[in-house]
């Protein structure tokens, strides 16, 4: 049996013909860039995502980029993060001539560390730019509290967690903005980039508006230095189709996930730990082990898909030696990355494929109990 780790065919199947219909109503009117589509979508969004104000910007990194911009970070400011997660976290710091500092994780749920936050604060940090991992919140009160104190911004990279609930609060309206992606392979994903910030504030979604467009208002006076950074107008029609569709979805990821859990609590392997608080959207279904190589391979050789989210943590990347930080430093972000790995989970998957995923790890394990 072949079982891909994402198969969005399957999803663009159930939407077939509700997506194009909504392809061709934008191909009909001729308005690409902005303009009605995508204002239509920024009030869906922002209602769903329970801010005042969506942004749509061209990618989940952009959106990085320019809430960073809004809150002022600039050359020889400082920015608290994660080493473990996707490149464009750490990339959109430094594209500002800041620098990221990271502090380690949390074991148990893989997002920051929100005690090794304060020691890090000193009079060059900036911002705090925590990342809701896999589709779990990080603990926003710590970090909200060491913000507060410290007269820091907080910019929440919630790129793989729309939906996602903390304490009642949704991802990406707890702190001064939220930035998320619409990457094809996210859990509300377009037919190409796409992105978003939200915000409660007025002032910073006014100037995120402006940076998205070369940081100009009106059109061809320039206030400041922006980017290209507009969500087009096929995009957010695809993305309004489909979010109708995402409770459900994410409603049956946390079934595929929690069917994964029975079955492989025996097993020596560590699962995903959902805190209390929280409302977890399975982005995706990790898994922990020494022995995590070999898994995959195996896996691999039956027809399973797996993959690595991260194998090499941002401070041991190469672009990042600058920086000085060396092997050991954030041990438990240099453990994930060796040990974790991500099992196939999107709606669509079938009780036998997973059936077939389950047993196939119980296999690997009775064939190597040593």
């Amino acid at each position: 049996m072949k079982i891909a780790s994402l198969d969005l065919k399957r999803q663009y199947e159930s939407i077939r013909e509700e997506v194009n219909n909504a392809v061709l109503e934008v191909l009909a009117s001729q308005s690409f860039i902005l303009g009605p589509f995508v204002e239509s979508f920024e009030q869906k969004i922002a209602k769903y995502c329970s801010v005042r104000y969506a942004i749509g910007i061209s990618s989940g990194t952009d959106a990085i980029l320019l809430a960073l911009m809004a809150c002022g970070v600039k050359n020889g400011d400082e920015v608290i993060t994660t080493p473990f997660t996707f490149f464009a976290t750490a990339g959109s710091i430094v594209r500002l001539g800041a620098v990221p500092v990271f502090v380690d994780i949390d074991p148990d749920t893989y997002n920051i560390d929100v005690n090794k936050i304060a020691p890090a604060v000193n009079k060059k940090t900036k911002a705090i730019l925590p990342v809701h991992l896999y589709g779990q919140c990080a603990d926003m009160d710590a970090i909200l509290e060491v913000a507060r104190a410290n007269g820091l911004m907080v910019v929440e990279d919630a790129a793989q967690s729309i939906g996602a609930v903390y304490k009642g609060k949704n991802a990406g309206s707890m702190g001064d903005m939220g930035c998320f992606s619409f990457y094809p392979t996210k859990n509300l994903g377009g037919y190409g980039d796409g992105g978003l910030v939200t915000t409660n504030n007025a002032e910073l979604a006014e100037f995120i508006k402006i940076l998205r467009v070369h940081g100009s208002k009106p059109k061809y006076y320039h206030s400041h230095i922006g980017v290209n950074g507009r969500l087009d107008a096929i995009q957010a029609a695809v993305l309004s189709v489909k979010l109708k569709y995402l409770n459900e979805w994410s409603e049956k990821r946390r079934f595929i996930a929690s069917y994964y859990h029975e079955q492989l609590k025996r097993l020596p392997i560590r699962l995903p730990k959902i805190e209390s608080h929280n409302t977890h959207i399975f982005h995706q279904y990790v898994i922990a082990t020494p022995r995590r190589d070999t898994l995959m391979e195996y896996l691999k050789q039956q027809g399973i898909e797996t993959a690595v989210y991260y194998p090499v943590p941002l401070h041991l990347q190469k672009c990042f030696d600058y920086l000085g930080y060396k092997r050991t430093d954030l041990p438990e972000s240099e453990e994930a990355s060796n040990e974790t790995l991500a099992l196939p989970i999107y709606p669509e998957i079938t009780q036998k494929e997973q059936d077939y995923v389950i047993g196939q790890i119980k296999n690997f394990f009775l064939r190597n109990k040593s």
